[in-house]
């Protein structure tokens, strides 16, 4: 599913006006129903109060229409705006209208005090205050009223998003509401799927409030919920070769479990053929545990990382395998870094280059840019942030422009890893990746997911396509290792160890929690 930002959602808003005839009215109605479905799924209506709480724009009308919508089922309404009734203009205005004809109890906010009482003695909260437009801190009574919503301990439904929530970023300014479901209208945004506006959504659904599919679906939208293509079927005749041949660089003295997790993962998500080159004092100790790798024992520096007189023989054999994945565990030292940038530059098929091989190219950005075949990076904040020169909390501000613009620069696709991950492609098209937990962030996790990503490209699929795919099944054998021991103690070894099952699952179905869950947003009718 298409996922859109603020501003590209008020073009849709506008373009379904102007270009389609649909009047706003006709709009909020459709959101306002849509977020009215969900509510009756959460709790009985007749007879019961709900507390609806309107901000001034239009978030506010849809609020109106849900209200309408709860008195229409017999039940009864405490409507609340926050700020001058009057100043309501358009569909909203005319909803608001409609409920004072109605006779509603309609008020203006004045006083948290009021407002807690209020909750105290209702069924359910809808929160109807900023919607995504929102750019500045929340304070004052808006921020007063908010924390009540999330102490009265009644079921709370957001409409478009949490208030407080950032639409583009997914931040929270300031304060924002703890929903247990959100209703999202005509696509997803940006701040619905990532964190910590993400966690603050409870179960997400969407409705495309009557929009035709020329603008939910349109070619101009470029950011998406990864959501990759099949796994190519295998062979029954297949031998190794027909499954994919990697090569991985990798490893120093004191590095051993980095090589030895990727290359082995790299069998355990389905390739054929994983090839290590590894420094020769540490190989035999990584072949105890990984026995089914083949393994190039390396000449080695003084400090024990590969030496750079093994760049000749890396070279050649990179250039007639699949895909070599640079840097994991390949330590800092001066030789090993100058490996990898001369590799960087000389290997003329997929590379993907993670951990220490992305420290040896900040130093020469120009060698991956000028790269003719594909080239992957795996960054986690911190070699993000020398990707690109900023800081990791300016980075934080905006991950999708940070990824989108890192990967148009470098001509790479960039896997910018993290609590859903995102995927950027070079030609500006950004994948919010939903699968994965916090588990997962420990040392060696990140290898896991190269040998992955490897080996969907072993199998079949194009090199973007087996980026997506990486992240996500990576992803979803975290959760399978959690869904069986819990988050917390998990290592890397649970999540390679799960690898097996989640293809087959990938292959087969999705236990229903998983399928629902990788398949959000939920849609509202």
């Amino acid at each position: 599913m298409k996922v859109s930002n603020v501003s590209q959602m008020r073009a849709m808003d506008r373009a379904a006006i102007d270009q389609y005839g649909i009047p706003e009215e006709i709009l909020m109605e459709n959101a306002g129903h849509a977020a009215f479905s969900v509510l009756q799924q959460m709790e009985s209506i007749p007879n019961r109060t709900f507390v609806i709480l309107c901000g001034l724009g239009n978030n506010g009308g849809d609020g109106f229409v849900v209200a309408r919508k709860i008195h229409s089922a017999g039940g009864r309404v405490k409507v609340r705006i926050l700020g001058d009734p009057d100043r309501f203009k358009g569909a909203a205005r005319l909803n608001l209208e409609i409920l004072r004809r109605l006779a509603l109890d309609i008020r203006q906010l004045q006083s948290a005090a009021e407002l807690r009482a209020e909750l105290a003695h209702c069924a359910a909260v809808v929160d109807a205050i900023f919607g995504t437009g929102l750019t500045r801190e929340v304070s004052g009574l808006h921020r007063e009223a908010i924390e009540a919503v999330n102490h009265c301990g009644r079921p709370i439904i957001s409409l478009d998003i949490p208030s407080g929530v950032q639409g583009d970023s997914g931040r929270v300014l300031g304060c924002a509401v703890d929903a247990n479901r959100t209703v999202t209208f005509g696509l997803p945004k940006i701040g619905n799927l990532l964190f910590p506006g993400f966690a603050l959504g409870g179960s997400l659904y969407v409705s495309h409030i009557s929009f035709p599919p020329a603008l939910y679906d349109s070619e101009e939208l470029k950011i998406a919920v990864n959501t990759p293509p099949p796994l190519p079927p295998r062979a029954p005749t297949g031998h190794k070769g027909s499954f994919g041949q990697a090569l991985f660089i990798a490893g120093a003295a004191g590095y051993l479990g980095a090589p030895g997790f990727a290359a082995l993962s790299y069998l355990k998500a389905g390739g054929g053929y994983s090839r290590l080159a590894a420094p020769e004092d540490i190989t035999p100790f990584i072949a105890m545990k990984g026995s089914e790798i083949v393994f190039l024992p390396q000449q080695a520096t003084a400090k024990g990382g590969i030496a750079l007189s093994n760049r000749d023989a890396l070279l050649e054999l990179a250039n007639n395998l699949d895909m070599t994945v640079l840097g994991p565990g390949l330590s800092l030292e001066q030789e090993p870094q100058q490996l990898a940038r001369d590799l960087t530059e000389a290997i003329e098929r997929p590379l993907l280059i993670d951990g220490d091989g992305i420290s040896a190219v900040c130093e020469d950005l120009d060698l991956v840019r000028k790269r003719r075949s594909a080239t992957v990076l795996t960054p986690h904040p911190g070699e993000m942030s020398r990707l690109i020169g900023k800081s990791v909390e300016e980075l934080e501000l905006d991950r999708i422009a940070t990824v989108r613009q890192a990967a148009s620069d470098l001509n790479a696709v960039i896997v910018l890893k993290g609590a859903h991950s995102l995927v950027g492609c070079p030609d500006g098209r950004v994948y919010i990746n939903l699968s994965g937990n916090s588990g997962m962030a420990s040392a060696g996790s990140g290898d896991v997911l190269t040998g992955t990503i490897a080996a969907m490209h072993g199998l079949g699929l194009s090199v973007e396509d087996a980026v997506c795919k990486g992240v996500f099944l990576h992803g979803a054998a975290g959760d399978l290792a959690a869904s069986s021991q819990g988050e917390d103690g998990m290592t890397a070894q649970d999540v390679l160890d799960s690898l097996p099952r989640a293809l087959r699952l990938d292959r087969q179905g999705w236990p229903a929690a998983l399928n629902e869950r990788y398949a959000a947003p939920r849609p509202a009718s």
